[in-house]
């Protein structure tokens, strides 16, 4: 007896014929069944589900890609891997692998670079919370300190007194670069002459050797012009400092900030049409410091904190398809099993999102949610999938950016992480969480380890 055709509930369907419209190029949802030749049905198999995905191919590839872009343009470039993206070891050696440094924000991921071999001096501090005693580890270990405020300038003045040591320092600056809200909120501004008071203080204090200056001036930015502006700004104040001073600098860091071909909530194109390329970025920031008056033999040496946009491709989620029922609008609701706890980066992506196994041509508007006991546990509000049965897997794209770092352990544990290597073989990289482990971290008082119910 042949099995009951399933029931599919009529829609109305916005169409897009594979030609470039006002809604961009058409999105593909045909399945995927494999990452790196490794069948998804393999990797949950012997990982389960959730459990996320790491291509150290992608990786490479990306890094390289903007290596080329920039130097290429620059004669002189230094990547420096940004730890709060991804600070995963096996993510962070394949970078430094291709010769990036390190970038920290934190004393915890001081530590990591340093467990991981990176040499102190190879290390940039940058955050405005650095604790005296992260400070002095810094120093101790020849670090470049990126310098916030003026309260963490007093603190290194000290500390260098005190260990008689020149503390290798440089400046967060911050500028107007036609891009609202502005980032003022991080380091001291170019405009009011904050940045300027700082580089006179520290030249004054005779304690100190500035080695260069920094900017970050957003973040997933989409106007190339902008890091023109600033790498401008950033190249004038290098030439104002070496005509009083008489100081070349070693380096100007234009920070990260680059956006990955994700799609982002409210916009009107997908991430694909709508992203600017690597190399628009690099010709806008080179652009910038070559033009400047500064002598082409006496070019600073180009740093740059890249994060997002060299990993984020390189990451995926497989997750199964818990349940699926109708909302009292009609709209279909299909419940996952992983939700903004690991995919805290579905609050501003519409995350791509495929199938993991054949399904019919038939697509239907529908909402994805989360297994988690909350109502903002959305990943999708809005995506035409085939309907899939409970069971079924997805896979997520675009998420090796932040997911891993910023994730949360709430209602359920953290899942498994995978690299597939450059011969297809795959590698656990981080252990799913166990109960054991969440209780290790705790101590009952005695007077409440019992009752009676």
């Amino acid at each position: 007896m042949s099995e009951k055709l399933r029931y599919e509930r009529p829609v109305i369907q916005k169409l897009n014929t594979g030609l470039m419209n006002k809604f961009g190029t058409t999105l593909d949802y045909s399945p995927i069944m494999d990452i790196d030749g490794i069948p998804v049905s393999k990797i949950v198999k012997e990982y389960g589900s959730p459990v996320f995905v790491l291509s150290e191919t992608k990786i490479r590839k990306k890094y390289q890609q903007a290596v080329r872009a920039f130097s290429s343009r620059y004669p002189r470039v230094q990547f420096a891997w940004s730890y709060k993206t991804n600070y995963l070891n096996a993510v962070c050696n394949i970078f430094h692998q291709e010769g990036s440094w390190a970038e920290v924000v934190s004393g915890f991921e001081y530590e990591k670079a340093l467990k991981n071999g990176v040499p102190g001096e190879k290390i940039i501090f940058n955050g405005p919370d650095k604790s005296l005693e992260e400070l002095h580890i810094a120093i101790t270990n020849f670090s470049l300190i990126h310098i916030d405020h003026l309260d963490e300038l007093y603190h290194i003045v000290d500390l260098a007194n005190e260990l008689n040591i020149r503390p290798q320092v440089a400046i967060r600056v911050n500028m107007d670069t036609g891009i609202y809200p502005m980032w003022d909120r991080f380091g001291l501004n170019y405009e009011n002459g904050q940045a300027w008071d700082a580089i006179n203080k520290i030249m004054a204090s005779g304690k100190l050797d500035l080695k260069g200056l920094h900017c970050h001036i957003g973040t997933f930015m989409l106007a190339p012009n902008a890091y023109q502006v600033a790498a401008t700004k950033m190249a004038e104040l290098a030439y104002r400092i070496q005509q009083k001073f008489g100081l070349k600098l070693d380096y100007i860091d234009m920070g990260g900030g680059l956006p990955s071909p994700n799609n982002l909530k409210g916009a009107y194109l997908p991430g694909v049409d709508l992203v600017p390329s690597i190399d628009e970025f690099a010709e806008a920031i080179t652009t910038g410091l070559l033009n400047s008056p500064i002598s082409p033999n006496q070019l600073p040496t180009l740093f740059l904190e890249t994060g997002r946009a060299l990993v984020d491709e390189a990451g995926f989620l497989i997750g199964r398809v818990i349940s699926n029922k109708r909302l009292t609008t009609g709209k279909r609701a299909t419940i996952m099993d992983f939700g903004v706890n690991l995919l805290f980066t579905s609050f501003w992506y519409n995350h791509k999102i495929n199938p993991a196994q054949s399904t019919t041509d038939y697509l239907e508007d529908m909402e994805i949610f989360g297994p988690l006991c909350m109502n903002i546990d959305v990943i999708r509000e809005s995506i035409s999938l085939p309907p899939m049965k409970k069971g079924d897997f997805v896979v997520v794209q675009n998420v090796g950016a932040y997911n891993m770092t910023q994730w949360m352990q709430f209602i359920t544990l953290r899942p498994n992480i995978v690299l597939v290597d450059r011969e297809r073989n795959l590698h656990l990289v981080r252990r799913k969480e166990t109960t054991d482990y969440i209780n290790s971290m705790e101590s009952v008082p005695g007077h409440l380890k019992k009752f009676d119910l």
